[in-house]
């Protein structure tokens, strides 16, 4: 009889099975490696997107804030041209003053009419006067009437005086100052 060993050949599958195995093993763990390598470079790319769209953000905030800037500095500039504005608005408004009604008076007074004290307090004036009779005094009282810049004018006392031999017509008148009108209609922003 023969016999055959068949011990080496099972050796040798077992070893054949093992190197299979070692190589099956092998192949799993660089397939894992490269799937792990290739996952970590798109999160890699990903966090650099994110951080160039982060920079980027920053650099607009940045201009943004020096736009605001500006536009702060251009907001006080604004408010202090409105208030300036505002200032001399107010100042044409109350632009009546001393010299517009005494130029206004000067204007209204006859020939013959001499005007020898002048007092105003507040919005009351008072004017002392001589004239060569009654008719002159009453043409002023008239103008001054008209004027747009007076109002309730009253005569106070009018007597005649002898000044170095020639009767003349002293006087007082009182009268006041016309309140300024606000006809102006509010204005669009």
């Amino acid at each position: 009889m023969i016999r055959i060993n068949l011990l080496p050949v099972r050796a040798a599958k077992k070893k054949e099975t093992a190197l299979q195995q070692l190589f099956l093993a092998g192949s799993a763990i660089l397939i894992v490696l490269a799937v792990v390598v290739a996952l970590w470079l798109v999160k890699l790319g990903q966090i650099s997107g994110t951080q160039n769209d982060i920079n980027a953000a920053n650099a607009k905030i940045s201009e943004l804030k020096a736009k605001i800037g500006k536009l702060d500095e251009i907001k006080k500039l604004k408010d202090e041209v409105k208030k300036k504005l505002d200032v001399l608005s107010e100042l044409r408004k109350n632009k009546t003053g001393p010299a517009t009604r005494l130029a206004t008076l000067s204007d209204v007074t006859p020939d013959q009419l001499w005007i020898e004290s002048y007092k105003e307090a507040g919005g009351d004036i008072k004017i002392s006067g001589m004239a060569y009779n009654e008719e002159l005094i009453a043409q002023f009282i008239r103008a001054l009437e008209s004027s747009p810049e007076y109002e309730k004018v009253e005569l106070v006392v009018s007597e005649q005086k002898d000044v170095s031999g020639i009767k003349l017509k002293h006087f007082d008148i009182t009268f006041k100052i016309e309140a300024p009108k606000n006809n102006v209609a509010p204005s669009a922003k």
